[in-house]
């Protein structure tokens, strides 16, 4: 996903964060039934069969396994007997352990191989349908979700069902099969000193139910909680780090991260408590030395009162420990499918996000003129409970952002939006592209409700440039042509020169095939021109700046705003104002104040009524220039287009 929104392409999904929506338009398709998130069954369904193929092989391996063991016994007692030697069967036991031997090798290569491929293609499954449901979930949801958490479901969660897919079949089946033919070749020997070698068997068994209290459970809950915390302070705080070491921060900065560290070490250190003792007595009763004890006392105990023949003890010592060594393997696959559980509720939660609503019969617009009618917005707390999403500070919530919004844009106009922090400027041009739709009335394009239109119509009609900008790990070329793939180098080249980037790209290693990340560091007003760029390569009827060019130097701000309004012509251009050039170059002037219009008009006709706009006006100058000049005219006739402000607004309330 891509920060600024060009033809074709979906909204970035760290951009600002809008809730979600509410009940659907007349004409929209609702949402789905809430079905629920789909069961750990249904993912799993398409590869029945392959695991069916795992477990069959593992099951024909574990049995296979015993021949080795059974022909050892076998020669032990044959030669151990004082008969005769039964050569026969001493060969006959040779040869039985050899094939098992052999079948075992080759059942569990072949469950091991089919194994890890349907790992490989389950996991590939999971991170698919994770990116489809991620590209077309309100992008709200992602308000209150950091980039580490999110990282962690589709990479570590992900991952985590790799245990339970390759591994947890055989090992299970294994569990199960060779205790009990075991126990069955065992009770044909003796049956009392095969309840004896259970002994250490019933031990942990018995210790298993107290790894599985709640208390056990909750505290491996918030385990994975404070994993996550740490992932995305790690991740918020690599990213700020330049900011970070500037302003000499770094106590605050370092805070959050210490705190969620500390809180790590501190889950970690009581979830630990509470299993070491049951684990260190699971480990004891199933160690070979405690089970070979067990077997010897049993075994001398009952040779000694002549109940048993010194001979039969022999396959009490070494399949004793079959009987052990699969419950400790049950113990660690119980661990990996208890982790592939939780991993997988988590996958799931995000598969059931549901996504933002598609009309059933969408309409083509008429045009690109823009009407907003009597919208308005609000965060309903209601609402993101129920659909998952975080949209706004607790503060917004139940408070109205914008109230009874009503605006036309017309075709080949610039719309400057301006107004302080915090007066809903973002919130109203995301509108646009649809990042949310208005609680209340309507956003028309063409005369057609945005609800009404297809999301890839949407997409090729309007744009969308952030100020903050990250481009994708590509090449320069292929970020600007990101919306038109196919387009020609020279168009590529056009666009690049009317966001006047084109020279600093040929001064990268290899132009504009440059890659980004890897040889091409771009500045951040130079990644803003590349996004700029795009947009213009896009060519949409309609395009949103949220101040695009923040990060340029006034020489190449300048260059920038000749080529826009070149290129104007019948475009529809809505721009988040700061800078007072930037107001200065628009036909229209729209003043928010507490989510409402305040005024609108020219930016002249504006200054001349003396109200917020003018006020606004002078602060904004003041702050350009500390000792303005006295005259009101030569304060209106020192910003004219090209002039070198760069003050813009910090803090802007999405």
């Amino acid at each position: 996903m891509h920060p600024d929104l060009t033809a074709a392409t979906r909204p970035d999904l760290t951009a600002a964060p809008p809730p979600d929506l509410e009940a659907p338009h007349p004409r929209q398709t609702a949402p789905p039934p809430d079905t629920g998130p789909p069961s750990v069954a249904a993912l799993l369904r398409p590869y029945a069969w392959k695991f069916a193929a795992v477990v069959s092989l593992q099951f024909i391996g574990a049995l296979a396994g015993l021949a080795p063991l059974l022909a050892v016994v076998e020669l032990g007692r044959a030669l151990l007997s004082p008969e005769s030697v039964d050569h026969d069967h001493v060969w006959f036991a040779v040869i039985a352990g050899a094939v098992g031997l052999f079948v075992r090798l080759l059942c569990t290569a072949a469950a091991s191989g089919i194994g890890h491929l349907l790992d490989g293609q389950v996991q590939l499954s999971f991170r698919r349908r994770l990116a489809a449901s991620l590209g077309r979930v309100p992008i709200g949801w992602f308000s209150r979700r950091g980039t580490g958490e999110l990282a962690k479901v589709v990479g570590e969660d992900v991952g985590a069902v790799h245990p339970f897919i390759a591994h947890a079949p055989g090992e299970l089946v294994s569990a199960f099969v060779v205790p009990l033919a075991s126990l069955i070749y065992l009770f044909t020997v003796d049956w009392l000193l095969t309840l004896i070698t259970l002994i250490p068997v019933v031990l942990a068994v018995a210790l298993v139910p107290l790894m599985m209290t709640p208390t056990r459970l909750r505290e491996q809950e918030e385990f994975d909680a404070a994993m996550g915390r740490i992932s995305s302070s790690v991740v918020e705080f690599v990213q700020g780090i330049a900011v970070v070491k500037t302003f000499g921060a770094s106590g605050r900065a370092h805070r959050r991260f210490l705190t969620a560290t500390d809180a790590f070490v501190t889950t970690f250190h009581r979830w630990v408590h509470g299993l070491s003792r049951v684990a260190a007595g699971m480990q004891l009763v199933l160690s070979p030395p405690f089970v070979l004890l067990v077997v010897l006392i049993g075994g001398t105990i009952l040779i000694t009162s002549g109940d048993l023949a010194p001979a039969d003890l022999l396959p009490f010592l070494l399949l004793g420990l079959s009987l052990t060594a699969p419950v400790e393997a049950l113990g660690h696959g119980f661990d990996d499918m208890q982790a592939a559980r939780r991993a997988v509720g988590r996958i799931r939660d995000v598969l059931a996000v549901r996504p933002l609503p598609e009309p059933a019969h969408p309409v083509a617009p008429q045009g690109h003129r823009v009407e907003l009618r009597d919208v308005r917005f609000a965060y309903e707390a209601e609402a993101e409970a129920e659909a998952g999403t975080g949209a706004g500070t607790e503060a917004d919530v139940g408070h109205e952002v914008l109230r009874g919004i009503d605006l036309v844009l017309e075709p080949g106009t610039v719309t400057a939006i301006v107004g302080p922090s915090g007066s809903g400027k973002s919130t109203l041009v995301q509108l646009l592209p649809r990042f949310f739709d208005p609680t209340h009335g309507s956003v028309l394009l063409g005369g057609v409700d945005l609800r009404e239109l297809d999301s890839r119509e949407l997409y090729r009609t309007v744009s969308f440039v952030f100020q903050d900008v990250r481009l994708l790990r590509a090449t320069v070329a292929d970020n600007i042509a990101l919306a038109v793939p196919h387009a020609d180098h020279d168009d590529v080249v056009r666009a690049a020169r009317s966001a006047n980037i084109h020279d600093r790209i040929l001064e990268l290693p290899r132009g504009y095939d440059s890659v980004i990340g890897e040889d091409a560091g771009l500045s951040g007003g130079e990644a803003q021109r590349i996004a700029l760029a795009r947009a213009l390569l896009a060519d949409t009827p309609v395009l949103v700046l949220d101040e695009a060019t923040a990060f340029a130097d006034p020489k190449t701000e300048q260059a920038v705003r000749r080529a826009l309004a070149t290129l104007k012509g019948e475009r529809t251009t809505v721009v988040i104002a700061h800078r007072l050039e930037t107001i200065a170059d628009a036909d229209t002037v729209v003043m928010l104040d507490g989510g409402a219009v305040v005024e609108r008009g020219s930016p002249a006709e504006l200054r001349a009524r003396g109200g917020k706009f003018a006020e606004f006006w002078h602060a904004q100058h003041s702050a350009a220039c500390p000792d303005p000049p006295s005259d009101p005219q030569a304060v209106a006739a020192s910003v004219e287009p090209g002039a070198q402000g760069n003050v813009h607004e910090e803090g802007e309330s999405r």
